[in-house]
């Protein structure tokens, strides 16, 4: 009798993960090899993880912040059309960044928004932060409230003391692949926070002569491969290089999360990794529908 149990539940469950597989047209073969210390292929369809590596770690995210800066200030509903001027205050000290807007450049809040997320640009981030209603010291704590009701339990941003907090200069900025996911897919709700990290370039008006134009520090954007819904890169030395994209894999919504990849080209190749793994066994169906 107990035999017959123990053969009846093994047959249950072996049912159940045919099932599953079956709703997953996914690679369930060997692994994809990342070089990223930290990674998280989360499928929103099944809202299943279909890959993950140190997903919970609390580690820096560097300039993967800037997502959450934008939501901040987009939930505030400032006037994007506002000009804000570039001031000494907003050089970065800590790290010694370069960046190509100068003392007295004034741009719209729309514009600065769209360089800090697409161009990773550090000053327009800490002058977007400079200007919020309370400033610094308030932004930051409404990054961090904006967290919690996320439910980014594991994350924290850097403290009112501190003016970087929202460029993500800061090894204190941290959180895990797990709760990227969550600031990610709330981050897509923004329509201007996915049109500015997916276009390929960003021009700006300063003054009445000079016009400068900004690339995407992710340069999969400009690749017809991919179908990417929301995009941003970071790297401070201490994180490392990251990547988080929003993107469709065989024609399913897919979160995917990169930490801590220290190649120049890593956090790409490991994408394109996961894209190849994942749309193998749509490929290898049309194949083999093609020579029948």
């Amino acid at each position: 009798m107990k035999m017959r149990q123990g053969l009846f539940l093994i047959l249950l469950a072996s049912l159940a993960c045919a099932a599953q597989a079956a709703d997953m047209p996914y690679h369930h073969g060997k692994l994809p090899r990342l070089g990223s210390a930290i990674a998280l292929i989360y499928d929103e369809q099944t809202q299943q993880p279909l890959y993950r590596k140190n997903e919970n770690e609390v580690v820096p995210i560097a300039s993967i912040t800037k997502l959450m800066t934008a939501m901040v200030i987009l939930d505030a509903r400032l006037p994007l059309d506002e000009p804000i001027t570039i001031t000494r205050e907003d050089r970065d000290r800590l790290k010694g960044t370069k960046s190509r807007l100068r003392d007295g450049m004034t741009l719209s809040r729309g514009d600065l928004l769209a360089l800090a997320l697409m161009a990773s640009e550090n000053r327009a981030a800490s002058a977007l932060a400079r200007t919020f209603p309370g400033g610094t010291p308030v932004m930051v704590a409404l990054m961090n409230a904006k967290a919690r009701e996320l439910g980014m339990d594991d994350s924290s941003f850097t403290g009112p003391s501190s003016f970087t907090g929202p460029t993500g200069l800061q090894s204190e900025n941290v959180s895990t692949a797990r709760d990227l996911v969550k600031m990610v897919q709330a981050a897509e709700s923004y329509p201007e926070i996915k049109r500015a990290t997916t276009q390929s370039a960003h021009t700006v008006q300063v003054g009445a002569r000079q016009v400068l134009r900004f690339g995407n520090t992710n340069p999969l954007v400009r690749s017809k491969a991919w179908d990417i819904g929301l995009s941003k890169t970071g790297y401070i030395s201490e994180a490392g290089r990251c990547l988080v994209m929003k993107v469709r894999l065989s024609d399913r919504p897919t979160v995917i999360v990169l930490l801590d990849s220290w190649g120049t080209h890593t956090r790409v190749g490991d994408a394109n990794r996961i894209k190849n793994w994942v749309e193998a066994p749509a490929r290898q169906a049309s194949f083999r529908s093609r020579i029948r």
